[in-house]
């Protein structure tokens, strides 16, 4: 098995980008939150800043700007907040004026500042906000901020940045905490157990899968006998229990093809032996004419035609049967169906088969109800063959001074038809395959011709009529056919 193309492989490595995944961005998230808790709690506590600063500043921006008072200012309130830069802004935004904390050489890398976070602090949004930090551009750091009249001007702002050094430091103390650094090293463990728990599970649950596949292949390179190992109901038991029976269905169909290609190989046979019979006698007894001629005499010339026709009829019946067979095989037969009277039908074929019967000195007798008998949709062309092959192998194997029997009789809207014998019967081991197509029972026991084709094409008629042959027999206990037909289209 190729490891880099194995379920296991994809589904672990799967799980293990995940589970990465998954632990850097809880650290991502904690780390975050824990500076966005500092951000909030400096913010708040220095809420009130600016707005206490625009009282010291305001007199010292009435006419202009005086920027040397408001240092001194800022250095008197020097332990207010050490750590903060302080710009004066226009309602618009733009710096008129600031004082960095930590370096008074700093350069301004924005000269406008977005006053949208500013109106939203002193609406009393939720904090932190963040604003820009005029020299750092594209930094965003938390603030304090009030209005402020500039020169006259309303709707100034004073715009105090509060993440100096020391909430710079603050962040640096919370990365190096021993709370967020043990509750990294909490998550790492958890996830580190989580990991191996996972390719543990994993392991035990393609290994199920791993089993099925090495018993599909097994099966695949001929080894019939595989079969997966079920001990659950879930979706890989499912999978189990379907190939078992998928397979169980396969080595079954293939027992059944190589049990109808011996039958059929058998029925060749006898079909050939069956065929070569009466064409050998036909041309023995014609070869014989031939070479006496000149002498023979009158009788025995007739003798000898009586079996060359004798032979002949007994092939033409036997290719008649096979080619019968082939059409019910292609479903090319499509039944006439009409209103049939079964006990004027059986009162018929019995006259037909009487002086056959007379002559192996058999009785052939029709029983039929007292009552009325039920009319059936049949075609009676199909139908006087099938029973006509029925009778005619009932006399072939009952004996001198033997009983057949062609019962019709109501069974309530519908007509059972029975033909019983008193012959030698069926062994009860034969009775469920007496009806495959290639089977026989006992080659002395065929119609027609000798290939046991006359059951099949019966069977076979019935079924057109959505009936089916129903046969009870045993050894020396004689044999009865039966089936029903319905006074209803059934087919």
């Amino acid at each position: 098995m190729n490891f880099k193309k194995s379920f296991y492989t994809k589904i672990s490595s799967t799980f293990l980008v995940l589970v990465l995944a998954l632990g850097i961005s809880f650290a991502y998230l904690g780390v975050s939150s824990s500076l966005m808790f500092v951000d909030e709690t400096g913010q708040k506590v220095n809420k009130m800043l600016a707005d206490d600063m625009s009282s010291h500043f305001q007199p010292y921006l009435m006419d202009s700007i005086e920027g040397d008072s408001i240092i001194s200012v800022i250095k008197y309130l020097n332990g207010i907040n050490p750590e903060i830069d302080i710009y004066l802004l226009s309602s618009n935004g733009m710096i008129k004026w600031f004082y960095p904390s930590q370096d008074p050489e700093a350069k301004l890398e924005l000269s406008t500042v977005n006053t949208e976070p500013l109106d939203q602090f002193l609406n009393g949004k939720t904090l932190p906000i963040y604003g820009d930090d005029p020299l750092n551009a594209g930094v965003k750091k938390p603030f304090s901020v009030a209005p402020i009249s500039i020169m006259g001007s309303e709707g100034c702002y004073l715009y105090v940045i509060l993440s100096g050094q020391q909430y710079d430091e603050a962040a640096g103390m919370v990365q190096n905490s021993y709370i967020l650094r043990n509750t990294f090293i909490g998550l790492g463990l958890i996830l580190i157990v989580t990991l191996i728990l996972g390719l543990i599970v994993f392991r035990l649950l393609t290994g199920r899968l791993r089993h099925v596949s090495e018993t599909v292949k097994s099966f695949e390179q001929g080894q019939l006998d595989k079969r997966v190992k079920v001990n659950s109901e879930d979706e890989v038991g499912l999978l189990g229990s379907s190939f078992n029976q998928m397979a169980d269905t396969l080595v079954a169909n293939m027992d059944e093809i190589k049990q109808i290609d011996k039958l059929r190989r058998e029925l060749v046979a006898n079909v050939s032996h069956d065929l070569r019979s009466p064409l050998a006698s036909i041309q023995g007894y014609l070869e014989t004419i031939l070479q006496k001629e000149p002498s023979i005499d009158p009788e025995e010339r007739s003798k000898y035609y009586e079996i060359v026709l004798r032979n002949t009829k007994k092939l033409g019946t036997l290719i008649e049967e096979l080619f019968e067979l082939s059409k019910f095989d292609a479903q090319d037969v499509q039944p006439d169906m009409e209103r049939v009277s079964m006990a004027e039908l059986a009162q018929d074929l019995v006259q037909q088969f009487k002086p056959l019967a007379e002559q192996k000195r058999i009785k052939l007798e029709a029983v039929l109800s007292d009552e009325p008998t039920n009319l059936v949709y049949a075609d009676i062309a199909l139908m006087e063959r099938a029973i006509s092959n029925l009778i005619d192998n009932a006399l072939k194997h009952t004996p001198e001074g033997g009983t057949v029997s062609i019962i019709s009789k109501n069974d309530d809207n519908n007509v059972s038809f029975t033909i019983s014998d008193t012959g030698k019967g069926i062994a009860e081991e034969n009775i469920q395959r007496i009806f495959d197509r290639f089977y026989q029972e006992d080659p002395s026991r065929t119609v027609g011709a000798g290939a046991g084709l006359g059951l099949s094409i019966a069977q076979k008629i019935l079924e057109l009529h959505g009936s089916k042959l129903s046969v009870e027999s045993g050894s020396g206990k004689g044999t009865t056919f039966s089936f029903i037909l319905s006074p209803q289209l059934n087919y």
